[in-house]
């Protein structure tokens, strides 16, 4: 697949036994997963229409094309779900999909080259921008923040950093 995909979620495996997954949706609004079908795995080899049947504690239960056993369903654990970038819905201005981060050069506000966004990582605290340059041996993480990440110029590919003292040394 050569158009950039977003994860939007992810299955925790069967619900009953007659083919219903576990779906734990990624998106802002939980339901709206099912508006960005048909979804594919990580690999892009297979192909979902997903039908929610019922909110259930922690996600959903739902409905994939193609799946209609129990054993079926519970081969999918873990597997996380992708929709094509071009089908999520625009974001405010100071809003981005990380998929969007990914790849973009990362400059020092003096306009010096420190490297590119490797990937962006969500623990629970804030985002991190994960960067690594050329030089590096070792990739640095950076808060996602204004004071950290002033500027994001999706335009351009690039993003501006003023990182902490002694981080890129």
């Amino acid at each position: 697949m050569t158009e950039p995909r977003v994860c939007v979620g992810a299955i925790g495996g069967a619900f009953g036994v007659m083919g219903e997954v576990r779906l734990k949706s990624f998106c802002a609004d939980p339901q709206a997963i099912a508006d960005y079908a048909p979804l594919t795995t990580e690999d892009g080899a297979t192909r979902f229409d997903l039908r929610i049947t019922r909110a259930i504690a922690q996600g959903f239960a739902a409905r994939l094309s193609g799946v209609t056993t129990k054993e079926q369903a519970d081969a999918l654990k873990g597997v996380s779900l992708f929709a094509e970038r071009d089908q999520l819905p625009s974001l405010p201005d100071d809003e981005f999909y990380h998929a969007d981060l990914i790849g973009l050069a990362v400059l020092d506000t003096g306009g010096a080259s420190l490297g590119a966004v490797k990937a962006v990582h969500d623990h629970g605290a804030g985002d991190l921008l994960e960067v690594l340059g050329p030089n590096m041996r070792a990739s640095v993480l950076i808060p996602f923040t204004k004071a950290c990440v002033p500027t994001v110029d999706l335009a351009t590919g690039r993003v501006i950093v003023d990182p902490p003292e002694g981080l890129f040394e």
